[in-house]
């Protein structure tokens, strides 16, 4: 024991094994002893740097080698799906639209955008093939953020950019995001891809997955789904089945359970009542509609029209053309006072229509749908006794009527915000429940995390009295029914037959909660769109000067009036809506503010003619 202390005494090494000094004393080691055996540890030390260094620098050479590879297979592949010289797409809302024929090299490159924000996000992103309710001959993409929204505002930019790189520099522009966003490279990758019913659709997400693989991705090909569902799959995937099961048979137990939850306890409802028409627009809502029927048990009793089998996507049908034609589609045979709704080409737009005694066609827009939902929320958040903030955010084209209802009727906080269903999302994150529909149908609700927790420990509290339980359970099962992600018709369908069977109204009870103001929509031809600037979610005109005055003076000889400008975010033309108190009145306001834009806007082509 002795000698072993002295030896570590004299070598100088302490009792943490650190080195200390040596000690002078060289009985047992010289002082040149201690040097070679600290030489050695120099040495020693030494080769082990080498040995690291030499495998950080084996390592960045084998990634560099396999960046160049990825961009070498990146480079041939593109040729397969090469740009026609000269074209150039601007990433949208919508995410791209065009026809058919132009977008193969799109899809690719939107395959190679998905793996790097994929690899960015550390997370599942989604990437579908549709163009919602254009004509069939179109075909468009959207990307999927992880949370099941829209993809960023920034990557929109790099979408676009991507697209309209000449095939030669198709590689510079993929650095540069890379290198922009700091993307790790040796990062795995994983793409959801989905598609419609479009004839072009299948070899447009073959192109996708060829982007995708091509930077060592790994990608899930749904097929055939609606586009609200491959939203879906992405949360799920990403919140790791805490939203749900990633599966299109998930999805439909999901929304299965909680609507017959919520009608369970409805008395004596008639097949009458449980029968809804149901227009396909001849798309994947339909397709998937078949599906999901036997999960609904008869609870729900559907007339499939425009399913598809013979008709023409969107042709005379649909969501879109129900809306803008303000009558029913064809295909469907309507009975007097019967409810009636229609899908959009890619299922996430929903409209309930009917004809009364009179013939006369009644649409019931995503107005009427934000005023059932909002106030069904606003009764059952009272009887449950949870002070929750709920508010309806609308655009500049919300009905006046709708707004003064929910203002001034239910006392309901109303929030103002731009056209696009990004803005209307991201507005109602502020609130704990947040409703957004635009007028086409598009549209969903948001319950914020502390919202949702409330909820959940009212349902669990066993001191809740019974009118309390029964409140909050159904908001319990409202939050299940309601796809969050993005609108979605088949879910929103459900909550309205949901609301409509608790409530025990009938679509005529529903229409008659507050009466549309008529207006009218009218477009005016400029010279240049960006002359007009908008203030105030879109309803003030800040220049040219002088615009917004007129409008103020012409809205002033109406009854009940008010009229807005914006310009168009795709072409030249500025947007003109008026309503006011009778048919006539929103036409002959229209009329004039149009007048006024093409004098004060720089119009071009005839001057806008009287609609009478």
């Amino acid at each position: 024991m002795k000698s072993t202390k002295f030896v570590k005494k004299c070598t100088g090494i302490n009792s943490a094994g650190a080195f200390e000094k040596p000690c002078p004393n060289n009985e047992m080691e010289t002082n040149s002893s201690v040097r070679q055996e600290r030489g050695r540890g120099d040495v020693r030390h030494s080769s082990h740097v080498i040995r690291e260094v030499g495998s950080a620098a084996h390592s960045l050479r084998s990634q560099k080698k396999q960046k160049m590879a990825q961009f070498e297979e990146v480079s041939q592949k593109s040729k397969l799906h090469p740009k026609p010289e000269g074209l150039t797409l601007q990433y949208g809302t919508a995410g791209f639209r065009t026809h058919a024929k132009h977008l193969d090299h799109i899809m690719f490159r939107m395959g190679l955008l998905a793996t790097l924000r994929s690899k960015k996000t550390k997370s599942t992103i989604g990437v579908m093939v549709t163009a919602s309710h254009n004509p069939e001959e179109d075909n468009g993409v959207k990307l999927i953020d992880p949370m099941g929204e829209m993809v960023t505002v920034v990557w929109e930019g790099y979408a676009t950019q991507l697209a309209n790189a000449e095939q030669d520099s198709l590689l510079k522009e993929l650095k540069d995001i890379i290198e922009k966003e700091g993307i790790d490279m040796s990062e795995p990758a994983s793409v959801y891809i989905g598609k419609d019913t479009r004839p072009s659709s299948a070899s447009l997400s073959q192109a996708v997955l060829d982007g995708v693989s091509s930077l060592g991705g790994k990608t899930h090909d749904y097929g055939l789904v609606t586009t609200p569902q491959l939203h879906y799959m992405v949360c799920c995937c990403n919140t790791h089945g805490s939203y749900g099961s990633p599966t299109t048979e998930g999805y439909y137990q999901k929304l299965s359970q909680a609507f017959l939850q919520l009608t369970q306890n409805v008395p004596n409802r008639t097949d009458d009542q449980k029968r809804l028409l149901v227009d396909g627009a001849n798309g994947i809502g339909a397709l998937k509609m078949r599906e999901m029927e036997p999960f609904l048990r008869s609870e729900l009793q559907v007339v499939l029209s425009n399913d598809g089998s013979s008709g023409k996507l969107n042709h005379m049908c649909g969501a879109d053309y129900v809306k803008v034609q303000q009558k029913a589609p064809q295909g469907m045979n309507m009975g007097v006072g019967e409810r009636c709704c229609s899908f959009d080409g890619d299922a996430d737009r929903i409209v309930y229509y009917y004809t009364d005694s009179k013939g006369c066609f009644h649409l019931l827009d995503g107005d009427k749908i934000a005023t059932l939902i909002s106030t069904y929320l606003k009764e059952l958040l009272t009887q449950a006794g949870l002070n929750l903030q709920i508010a309806v955010v609308q655009t500049a084209y919300a009905n006046g009527s709708s707004t003064r209802y929910l203002e001034d009727v239910m006392k309901v906080a109303v929030c103002c915000t731009k056209t696009g269903v990004k803005h209307l999302h991201h507005a109602a994150q502020e609130y704990d429940i947040g409703v957004y529909f635009e007028a086409n149908g598009h549209g969903t609700v948001l319950f914020s995390k502390a919202a949702q927790k409330q909820i959940q420990e009212l349902v669990k509290d066993s001191n809740t009295n019974d009118e309390k339980k029964h409140a909050v359970k159904l908001l319990e099962s409202t939050v299940n029914l309601i796809n969050q992600t993005v609108g979605d018709a088949i879910s929103d369908m459900l909550v309205i037959e949901a609301v409509l069977a608790i409530r025990g109204m009938s679509v005529q009870d529903w229409d008659a909660i507050y009466t549309d103001l008529p207006n009218r929509q009218l477009k005016v031809t400029v010279s240049d769109r960006r002359v007009i600037d908008t203030t105030d979610a879109e309803r003030k005109a800040v220049t040219p000067e002088g615009l917004q005055d007129t409008i103020d003076s012409l809205v002033k000889k109406y009854k009940n009036a008010r009229s807005f400008v914006r310009p168009s975010g795709t072409e030249d033309v500025v947007r003109v809506y008026a309503e006011a108190d009778t048919h006539e009145s929103a036409d002959s306001l229209a009329h004039e503010v149009s007048l006024a834009v093409y004098r004060l806007a720089g119009g071009v082509g005839d001057k806008p003619k009287p609609l009478h």
